[in-house]
């Protein structure tokens, strides 16, 4: 008992000894704060803040010390820039909500709901695997949205990087194509659900929408339209199903799993009525046609 308390004692006289060296290590810094009637910092007669925020008219009087203006943002046909701290954050903004973008405002929800009932009705578990689902979706969502992002990027980002077109411009003219998209998809039930609980009126039109209406309602749509096509799928693999478990209750092999038997015949019956090439074409043309 007496080793190990001074052992204890040995270790909090070190720690204290660390302490006390670290704090004898780190130089004094003396702070001052100026009166509320100066302007300047410190004890310098000179002011930090050079010009007034919003009285700069080129890019060298940006680039001086000016503290006012440290998030500023003056984009005039060429004639400004934007603070890095800034670009950074909307930066990281952007990447934060593109997968939701990507997911939600295209035809990606439709697509891998499908894929992976197709899977799930082969019973092959994890045959063909997430991430070869989910490129695969991914490239079919590329290949049908495509003329949608051509569209948007001729209509917003060209003419916003000329700056033929304000910012406010450039974001109703990028989700216009979006809105058309969502609309040709979306169900008139489903929005006139939404401007109902909502407590808006409807003229019959897209513009006559809200975005908060249309993103909801198309969702819906998608998620309806992938569970049909998952339902007919399941059909002719549920018919599989039911005759090996009738043959092998026939034969006295009830102990047997049937969708261990059925498995096999389910892959064949894939393969020889080229399974993948029909789903994916019947998918892809759902787009196509207008509900």
């Amino acid at each position: 008992m007496r080793q190990s308390f001074s052992v204890k004692k040995i270790i909090k006289i070190i720690c204290l000894l660390v302490m006390v060296g670290i704090l004898c290590v780190i130089p004094r810094t003396d702070v001052k704060a100026a009166s509320l009637d100066s302007t300047l910092a410190g004890e310098t007669e000179e002011r930090t803040n050079i010009t007034e925020p919003g009285s700069s008219d080129s890019r060298d009087d940006l680039s001086e010390l000016n503290i006012a203006n440290s998030l500023t943002i003056s984009l005039n046909n060429g004639n400004g820039q934007m603070n890095g701290t800034l670009r950074i954050l909307i930066t990281l903004t952007m990447i934060g909500l593109a997968p939701i973008l990507l997911i939600m405002l295209t035809s990606f929800v439709r697509i891998i709901i499908v894929l992976h009932f197709t899977r799930a009705a082969l019973n092959t578990q994890t045959a063909p695997p997430n991430q070869v689902l989910i490129g695969l979706a991914l490239f079919l969502t590329y290949f049908i949205m495509q003329p949608t992002l051509t569209q948007v990027y001729e209509e917003a980002v060209v003419p916003f990087e000329a700056g033929e077109i304000t910012q406010d411009e450039f974001f109703k003219a990028g989700i216009e194509p979006l809105r058309e998209f969502m609309y040709k998809q979306a169900q008139t039930k489903d929005v006139k659900l939404f401007l109902e609980i909502s407590g808006d009126e409807w003229d019959g039109t897209l513009d006559g929408i809200p975005l908060a209406v249309l993103i909801p309602s198309f969702i819906i749509g998608e998620l309806r339209r992938a569970f049909i096509i998952g339902f007919i799928i399941y059909i002719p693999f549920i018919v599989i199903d039911m005759v090996v478990a009738s043959t092998l209750m026939s034969m006295g092999m009830m102990m047997l799993p049937p969708t261990t038997i059925s498995m096999p015949f389910k892959i064949l019956l894939f393969v020889l009525a080229d399974g993948w090439n029909l789903i994916i074409m019947e998918l892809v043309r759902t787009f196509y046609v207008v509900p």
